[in-house]
C-alpha cells in the first residue's frame, strides 16, 4: 500500500490533496494533517475519494514522529510553513521516510531564507538512504526544471536566466495576498538580490523594475526580487553569468504595501499591546483575507516562465519556456485560485516521481539536479501545460 502524508491544510494543501486523490494507483492512501483539524476535514469533504485526517503540530517533532509511525507513509509532503521545514526533516530522519517541500527554510525571527540550513542535512539523509526533495512548487520548482530541461535539450551552456512571475488576476479585494500573508510580505519587503559574474548584488526592495509583454496577458511592470531558486541554480547550471528573478505587482497592491510598511504593520518583531506581546505582521495576517478563500471570485491568468540565453554548437541561442494558468479554471477543478494550483500540482508530481522510483537518490536534492523529462511530461498531463519558444537574438 502506497501512502502519502500531507502536512498543511491551506490553499496548497487543498490542491495537493485533491490532485493526489486523482491518481489512486500511485497515492493509494492519503492522510492530511494540520494544526487545525477543521481545515483538514473541510478539504476532505471536497475530495472525491475518502482520505484520513489528523491533527498535528508541525513544530512538535515528537507529535509528527508519532503520526508518521501510526500512518506509515512512504513520503511526507510538507506544504505547511517554511518555518517548519527543519522539524519535519528531523521527523522524517527519525522515522526513515522520504521528504518533500515547496519552499526553503526560513527562521521565524528573521526575514531571511536560504538553503544552507537544509543543505546541511545532506549527509544525514544520505546515511539513512533517504531522499529529501526541496522546492517542488512552481517558483521554486517548475522554474528549476525549466532551466534543467533547457540545459539538457537546447544549450551547451546557459549564460543568462531571467525568471519572470506574472499574476494578472483580479480577486475583488482592496488588498490580499495569494499565499500565506506572513510569508508573502516577508518575502516582498526583503532587499532584492541577483547573481552576476560570480557575485551577489543587492538592491533596495522593489527598486529595480522593467516592462515585459507576457503571452496571453500583455505588458506588465515587473520588479526585481531575491528568490530561493537563484541560490541553487547558480551551482547547477553550466556557464551561468547572470540570473535574476522578477515578479509583477499592481499599483494598488504596492500602494497598500507601502502604507502598511510605513506604519509598522509589516514588522516581524514583537511589540507590547494591552499587556500582551504581539507581532504586527501576524496580526495583519489575521485580518487579511485567507488566500484559500480567494478562488471563487478570481478571474484572469498567471504566466510564470524562464527566459534563457546561451550557446549551442558554438551559436548563440535564446529560448523562453513558460506556463499560463487560468484562475477560474483552477477553481472549477479543485476550488482553488491559480497561485495555490501552480504550487500544489508540481508538489504532487514531485511526490509521484519519488513514489514510483522515477526520481530516486540518497541525500538532499534541488529540482534541477534530477532528470527534467518525466516532470515536464507530467506537467502537460496534470494541468500545467508549458510552451517553449525560440527567441530571435
Amino acid at each position: 500500500m502506497k501512502r502519502v502524508l500531507v502536512i498543511g491544510a491551506g490553499g496548497v494543501g487543498n490542491v495537493v490533496t485533491q490532485k493526489c486523490a486523482q491518481v489512486p494507483e500511485i497515492f493509494e492512501e492519503i492522510c492530511l494533517a494540520s494544526r487545525t483539524l477543521e481545515k483538514c476535514e473541510n478539504i476532505a469533504r471536497n475530495t472525491k475519494r475518502p482520505i484520513k485526517t489528523e491533527k498535528v503540530d508541525a513544530d512538535n517533532i515528537s507529535e509528527v514522529v508519532e503520526l508518521i509511525r501510526e500512518f506509515k507513509p512512504d513520503l511526507v509532503m510538507n506544504v505547511a510553513l517554511p518555518y517548519q521545514d527543519l522539524s519535519l526533516m528531523d521527523a522524517c530522519l527519525e522515522t526513515g521516510v522520504h521528504y518533500l517541500d515547496t519552499a526553503n527554510y526560513e527562521p521565524i525571527d528573521e526575514a531571511k531564507f536560504c538553503y544552507k540550513w537544509q543543505w546541511d542535512y545532506q549527509e544525514r539523509f544520505r546515511e539513512k538512504g533517504l531522499m529529501a526533495l526541496l522546492g517542488s512548487g512552481f517558483d521554486p520548482g517548475v522554474t528549476n526544471v525549466f532551466c534543467a530541461y533547457a540545459m539538457k535539450h537546447y544549450f551547451d551552456e546557459i549564460n543568462f536566466i531571467d525568471i519572470m512571475d506574472c499574476n494578472a488576476g483580479l480577486h475583488g479585494h482592496a488588498f490580499a495576498t495569494n499565499f500565506n500573508p506572513e510569508i508573502n510580505i516577508r518575502e516582498i519587503t526583503q532587499r532584492g538580490k541577483f547573481w552576476e559574474n560570480g557575485e551577489w548584488i543587492e538592491t533596495d526592495p522593489l527598486s529595480v523594475r522593467k516592462e515585459f509583454d507576457f503571452p496571453e496577458i500583455g505588458f506588465r511592470e515587473m520588479y526585481l526580487m531575491y528568490h530561493e531558486e537563484l541560490e541553487s541554480l547558480v551551482f547547477n547550471i553550466k556557464g551561468l553569468k547572470r540570473i535574476r528573478f522578477w515578479m509583477t505587482f499592481g499599483k494598488e497592491y504596492l500602494k497598500h504595501l507601502d502604507v502598511l510598511r510605513n506604519v509598522g504593520m509589516t514588522r516581524i518583531d514583537s511589540i507590547d499591546f494591552e499587556g500582551k506581546k504581539i507581532v504586527p505582521l501576524k496580526f495583519l495576517k489575521a485580518v487579511l483575507p485567507e488566500p484559500s478563500s480567494l478562488g471563487e471570485t478570481y478571474t484572469g491568468k498567471t504566466n510564470i516562465g524562464c527566459m534563457m540565453e546561451g550557446t549551442k554548437d558554438g551559436e548563440k541561442k535564446k529560448v523562453y519556456i513558460y506556463n499560463v494558468c487560468d484562475h477560474a479554471e483552477c477553481f472549477k477543478e479543485v476550488k482553488s485560485q491559480a497561485i495555490s494550483y501552480t504550487t500544489g500540482v508540481p508538489a504532487m508530481i514531485g511526490a509521484m516521481l519519488i513514489m514510483t522510483g522515477v526520481w530516486k537518490g540518497e541525500g538532499v536534492y534541488n529540482m534541477e539536479q534530477l532528470d527534467p523529462d518525466p516532470f515536464m511530461e507530467k506537467l502537460n498531463v496534470y494541468g500545467l501545460p508549458w510552451v517553449m519558444k525560440d527567441i530571435k537574438i
